[in-house]
């Protein structure tokens, strides 16, 4: 016999140590530091191309944020391996390329950017020489311009002979399946998994894309189980009565985030140089992609139904927790792969980890856009950064916690793994030039 919703909820909150039904609901974030990027930071080239990045790979805005973390990891590394073969302080990215010292790091960047996105998006050629042009505006004519322009087109050529035949769109095969637990294309527009090939992407930073790979999920007859679905169930519901405005809000805040513009703004406010700015946008962007890989690694092994299904066919999981209720909608759209892992906590313990392991703080300090709900948030610490995105993916009804927390945990792990072999200080530094430390 089925027991009452009543009951499975308070027993999912008690498993779940939830207190959202009696407790108050965390304190938003802080408000933002109120200093602005300057155009004139020592970093902007990095951060007028990444921005230009965004653009031109993504015109229509079609793709999803995993698909177009790839193009920037391919163009903040061309820039990285650019700026600091000519300047030194870190080790290049998988290169052993370097440039005199008196040549143009601003030049070499502009030019590695230029010529990787040059490569991968043709058509937008004539926008790209426009704005390569505009960034060799800022730099001295003569020889240290062209030297720079040289070494960035060698720098370039290295990245993309790196990515030749990385399994880039490849043709990845799921097979939906009707049976309980596994996943199928979700309502409304049901969606196959089109996406699977990031799964099998050969990683810019790990050496294989199940490095990371966690245990299974809860099985379904479990208490864990039910616990997590009765969750979603409740907080998730497209007209919960028990989520607040609060999560309602943050459950939109992480759609769509300007992770791109927040490394700019914290590279800014934070003083970085070019040499800083440049491994700060390298490092967060190949561990971003690296994370997502681990992540769809975990989504295509193991293949587990998403809450939409879950909820609707819960008379058919073998658990008697749980309850059918086959017109349940989410808050928001289920996006088209698997529930277990979560992309975007997986991304975000990621992003938390990098940021404090590169600034050796467990300060976050990072601000941060939500375009889609067009919102911007503060966050100084990594726990109130993952802690909210743990419950915005709950919260939105399209992930359970369990896929979110393990997620979050997967991605520190990737990052504190791949910050111990990449963008490390150089062991010969000179005295005279020490690694910049970020300022608050």
């Amino acid at each position: 016999m089925r027991t009452s919703p009543r009951r499975t909820l308070a027993a999912a909150a008690t498993l779940l140590g939830l207190t959202a039904i009696v407790a108050p609901v965390p304190a938003p974030a802080a408000p933002a530091p109120q200093t602005a990027p300057s155009a004139s930071a020592p970093g902007s080239v990095i951060a007028d191309w990444a921005r230009l990045t965004a653009e031109v790979v993504d015109p229509e805005n079609r793709l999803i944020s995993p698909e177009k973390a790839l193009w920037h990891a391919l163009v903040s590394t061309g820039m990285y391996n650019a700026v600091v073969g000519i300047e030194g302080r870190y080790e290049p990215y998988r290169w052993n390329g370097r440039a005199p010292r008196t040549a143009s790091a601003v030049a070499a960047a502009a030019t590695a950017a230029h010529d990787v996105l040059r490569h991968y998006f043709p058509q937008a050629a004539a926008r790209l020489r426009a704005a390569h042009a505009a960034s060799l505006a800022a730099v001295p004519d003569g020889w240290a311009e062209k030297a720079g322009v040289a070494f960035g087109h060698r720098a370039a050529t290295h990245v993309i002979a790196l990515r030749k035949n990385d399994g880039h769109g490849a043709r990845v095969a799921f097979p939906a399946s009707p049976a309980p637990g596994v996943w199928r294309p979700t309502p409304s527009a049901y969606r196959p998994f089109t996406t699977a090939w990031l799964a099998r992407l050969r990683p810019l930073l790990m050496d294989r894309p199940d490095r990371f790979r966690p245990g299974p999920p809860p099985a379904l007859p479990s208490a864990r189980y039910a616990a997590d679905l009765n969750e979603v169930k409740a907080y998730g519901a497209k007209n919960s009565r028990v989520r607040s405005r609060w999560q309602t809000d943050t459950a939109r805040f992480f759609v769509d985030l300007d992770l791109q513009g927040a490394l700019a703004d914290r590279a800014a406010r934070n003083g970085l140089d070019l040499v800083d700015t440049a491994r700060l946008f390298a490092a967060v962007n190949t561990v971003q992609i690296d994370a997502t890989i681990a992540a769809w690694d975990a989504k295509l092994h193991y293949g587990t139904w998403r809450p939409i299904t879950a909820i609707r066919e819960a008379d058919r999981d073998n658990n008697p927790r749980t309850q059918a209720d086959p017109a349940w909608e989410p808050l928001l759209e289920t996006p088209s792969h698997p529930d277990y892992l979560s992309g975007h906590t997986t991304t975000t313990g990621a992003l938390a980890r990098t940021l404090t392991l590169l600034s050796d703080s467990p300060f976050l300090d990072l601000r941060i856009t939500s375009a889609f709900a067009k919102e911007t948030r503060y966050y100084a610490s990594a726990y109130e950064y993952n802690r909210d995105c743990v419950g915005a993916r709950t919260w939105a009804g399209i992930h359970t916690r369990t896929a979110n927390t393990v997620g979050t945990r997967t991605g520190e792990r990737v990052a504190a793994w791949a910050l111990t072999r990449h963008f490390r200080p150089l062991a010969d530094q000179p005295a005279d030039r020490p690694a910049d430390r970020p300022t608050r």
